[in-house]
């Protein structure tokens, strides 16, 4: 066992709260686990062993900078640094509630309880470490039939040498909307398990973001994962950045019929930087849809890791469901490791999958600069071009907006080499 394992073990079994016995039996299943290797099938690509003799320091000083503003976005604002919930949350609609998980009401508990560990597979392995450490975070509840107007954007920062480690939990009524952003974001060096659980109610829709910007020393390990009941929607988006290691796991079970699933993913890295993402899409009932479309543009000599799953169990009849990934490579010493996969035991189904990697275009690039474009940014304009589909997709504009020149910046750093 690793020095930084064992001692979060430690913690772990020291931790006394309402959510003790679901703890409990994630730090069983974590000490019956194997720490990941490049023998670990899931791990193939991306090496964890920093974190075997790594220290962090368990709480901070307290000073942080204020999170960005965006314009226009009127968003419920959480803030949560060093997995500590640090903003009031203040007067809320009416039908929405928000806790802090480690003052969550006694009479919240038991749906919450049943939440926590609902929806993510006991597969993951820094989700157990982070179903054992994480004792802050927030739980969000919206109740049925209620619309709420303002989107959720949850902060999550972390400070210099310290580690964290995140919850979010979210439980939508029947017919209740919701938008909830998860923005992640930082360059020092820290380390940070961040994951969250949504059960997405009878023809709920839930809008979501995954805002994964961790970079330089960062490292950053979580998951999303979602359960969709009878005639549910999600629309995700997520949106990646590299550091030295960044790795996020995505699981959307489709358990109640007629259920919709949208997910858009891109990345885009440079210098020596990874991200390493997995996506498992179940679909368990009948009827379901799922399209998921992932873009990555890799650079320097950096690392990409996809491997998406689509698993129509034998009861899924009627389910349509496609996964695309497209990268461009901009540099012969950055690599690019993909795999779709389709698993199909259900005989009346439409899937379609496919993976793509490709070198920038010699000739636009040529043409652009013929007509008096800088290499740089004829550069920018092609690469925004292959991923501005699914930037215009996002259904929140003023999020998709504010991301725009965010993206223009990276493109200006992660110069063609080919």
């Amino acid at each position: 066992m690793s020095t930084w394992l064992a001692n979060a073990v430690d913690r772990g079994g020291a931790t006394n709260d309402w959510l003790s016995p679901k703890r409990q039996q994630s730090l069983e299943l974590l000490q019956q686990s194997r720490w990941p290797t490049r023998k670990t099938e899931a791990w193939k690509y991306t090496s964890v062993n920093m974190l075997v003799d790594a220290t962090f320091a368990e709480t901070s000083d307290g000073i942080f900078d204020a999170p960005e503003l965006i314009d226009n976005l009127d968003s419920i604002d959480l803030l949560l640094v060093d997995g500590v919930l640090r903003s009031d949350i203040g007067d809320l609609p009416s039908g929405l509630s928000i806790y802090s998980i480690a003052d969550t009401p006694i009479e919240q508990r038991e749906w919450a309880a049943e939440v926590f560990t609902g929806a993510k597979p006991s597969k993951h392995y820094f989700g157990l470490v982070n179903d054992v450490l994480a004792t802050a975070g927030v739980l969000i509840d919206v109740a049925e039939g209620v619309k709420v107007d303002r989107p959720i954007r949850v902060i999550c920062r972390q400070s210099n040498g310290c580690e964290s480690h995140t919850r979010i939990l979210m439980r939508l009524g029947s017919n209740a909307e919701a938008v909830i952003i998860e923005d992640f974001a930082g360059e020092v060096k820290s380390f940070n398990t961040g994951f969250s659980e949504y059960i997405v109610g009878e023809s709920a829709t839930l809008e979501h973001y995954r805002i994964a910007m961790n970079t330089g020393e960062a490292i950053s390990i979580g998951g999303c994962h979602f359960n969709l009941n009878y005639r549910s929607a999600l629309n995700s988006t997520v949106v990646g950045l590299g550091s030295s290691l960044s790795r996020l796991d995505i699981d959307v079970n489709h358990i109640g019929e007629y259920a919709t699933a949208k997910l858009n993913a891109f990345y885009l890295l440079n210098g020596s930087e990874t991200f390493d993402l997995h996506s498992s899409i179940e679909h368990i009932a009948a009827n379901g849809t799922s399209e998921e479309n992932v873009r990555g543009i890799v650079a320097d000599s950096s690392r990409a890791v996809f491997n998406g799953r689509i698993h129509i169990h034998r009861n899924a009849q009627k389910t349509l469901a496609e996964l695309n990934n497209r990268n461009l490579l901009l540099s012969r010493n950055a690599e690019i490791y993909t795999k779709p996969e389709l698993e199909i035991y259900a005989d009346d189904v439409r899937c379609a999958h496919g993976a793509t990697i490709a070198e920038i275009d010699k000739e636009a690039l040529y043409y652009l600069q013929s007509r008096g474009m800088s290499k740089a940014q004829a550069q920018i304009m092609l690469s925004f071009g292959f991923i501005n589909e699914l930037v215009d997709q996002m259904p929140n504009q003023n999020l998709a907006a504010w991301l725009r020149p965010h993206l223009r910046r990276r493109f200006a750093e992660m110069e063609s080499t080919q």
